[in-house]
């Protein structure tokens, strides 16, 4: 990975496979546009029903933020199921809430089915950073109970998530049992595979300069041209100017994480025995997990700029000393960072723009469930089965202010005041 410093999931890469840049002209049914979640779960699906499918990834496959992520696997929305249900109607909420739970399920069942070798491991906790937040952790906890008939969540007091996670840092705290963590690369890595296996044509190196949509579509490459019936944008936070109507629908921002040399057993018996990943309740969130060789994978602070922080490791591990203090003396082997989209209903951006133009983006977080369940929402509706996808298109996904050029400055101010609220009492 050229962008930052190489991850360790770069390091520890497998089923790495050296797809071929495009040259010359291609006819195919579908074209899709980046080889992230979204797209290679669209190709795979696509192929998989039979259509004829070409891929174009700018870099190498994963090489965004499917390859570079924290690797959760969760259930739900940022956005409430009772702030769905006032926008949108119950019917339809419960059909956004059930799509999480779907998203999730298909993950572990793409795992199972093309026997991805990716670290897939249960439990997934969300923790009260502070004493306030712990009222809100527990009215979820029962409105999913109660209101959404869903037990596989459950509320864990002070004590419970001590004996979790081996700390006093936190005030209780949301456990999904069935939410999960994976290695995100070689998952991504074990998709492109699979839909490469199913006929699907995957060319990286391959960036798109234009595109004309119409009947039939053209897209051009700086070396190739492709033709397709059917268009897909699966670009998120690296969509750049290519689609404009898209791109203000979206902020990319960056976010970073490290990775300790192995630790001993002994302290990763007490911090974490369970091998669960974990997630606070900050608005700048830390989110951090245990690797399968016992690396203390810490994801925490962001920033809204084209660069990334020329020190990332010592940008990160603040964050990680707070609740751990005692790895302060283990080294960190790798710091990289990343490039997300978030929308400002912070809600994925799912829809058509066009008969034949779909774009899928601004996971806001959740990208390894939804952007894997959008890809194949999207290949469902080109099949023209009935799908989700309209009842995310009924999400009020509106522009930033400002569009692409003047998004930032209001929205990174509103930002970093939140992110001011994290560090008051």
């Amino acid at each position: 990975m050229s962008q930052a410093t190489s991850s360790y999931y770069d390091a520890t890469a497998k089923g790495r496979n050296t797809f071929a840049q495009l040259v010359g002209e291609q006819q195919t049914d579908v074209c899709i546009i980046g080889g992230g979640y979204t797209g290679t779960s669209a190709a795979l699906h696509l192929a998989e029903a039979g259509f004829s499918v070409t891929l174009l990834e700018a870099n190498d496959i994963g090489w965004g933020a499917s390859g570079r992520n924290g690797g959760q696997v969760c259930q739900g929305h940022n956005m409430s199921h009772q702030e769905m249900q006032q926008q949108l109607g119950k019917a339809a909420a419960d059909a956004l809430w059930q799509a999480s739970i779907d998203s999730v399920d298909l993950v572990k069942d793409l795992v199972q089915r093309l026997q991805i070798d990716c670290d897939l491991t249960p439990g997934v906790l969300h923790v009260a950073y502070k004493k306030r937040h712990l009222e809100h952790i527990k009215q979820a906890v029962d409105y999913k109970q109660t209101a959404l008939q869903y037990d596989k969540v459950s509320f864990l007091s002070a004590q419970q998530v001590a004996d979790k996670l081996g700390t006093e840092r936190y005030f209780g705290g949301e456990w999904y049992a069935e939410g999960a963590h994976l290695h995100p690369l070689n998952f991504v890595l074990g998709l492109a595979n699979a839909a490469h296996e199913q006929g699907a044509k995957l060319y990286q190196q391959s960036r798109v300069t234009s595109y004309q949509t119409g009947r039939q579509c053209l897209v051009k490459t700086d070396h190739g041209q492709v033709r397709c019936r059917y268009l897909v944008f699966a670009c998120n936070g690296y969509l750049g100017h290519l689609n404009e109507p898209a791109a203000r629908k979206i902020m990319p921002i960056n976010n970073f994480i490290i990775a300790t040399e192995p630790l001993p057993e002994a302290l990763t018996e007490r911090i974490n025995p369970e091998r669960i990943a974990v997630a606070d309740s900050k608005f700048v969130v830390n989110y951090y997990r245990l690797s399968h060789d016992r690396r203390m994978l810490w994801g925490g602070g962001e920033n809204y700029s084209p660069r990334f922080p020329k020190d990332i490791a010592g940008f990160v591990k603040k964050h990680m000393l707070e609740t751990y203090p005692e790895i302060g003396s283990f080294n960190i082997d790798y710091a990289w960072g990343g490039t997300l989209a978030i929308t400002l209903n912070r809600m994925p951006y799912i829809a058509r723009q066009q008969d034949n133009v779909f774009v899928a983006q601004g996971y806001s977080g959740h990208g390894v469930a939804l952007a894997t369940y959008a890809g194949a929402s999207i290949a469902k509706a080109i099949e023209g089965q009935e799908t989700d996808l309209q009842t995310f298109e009924r999400l009020p996904c509106k522009d930033f202010p400002g569009g692409t050029l003047l998004r930032w400055p209001g929205q990174v101010a509103g930002m970093l005041y939140y992110a001011m609220l994290d560090r008051l009492p």
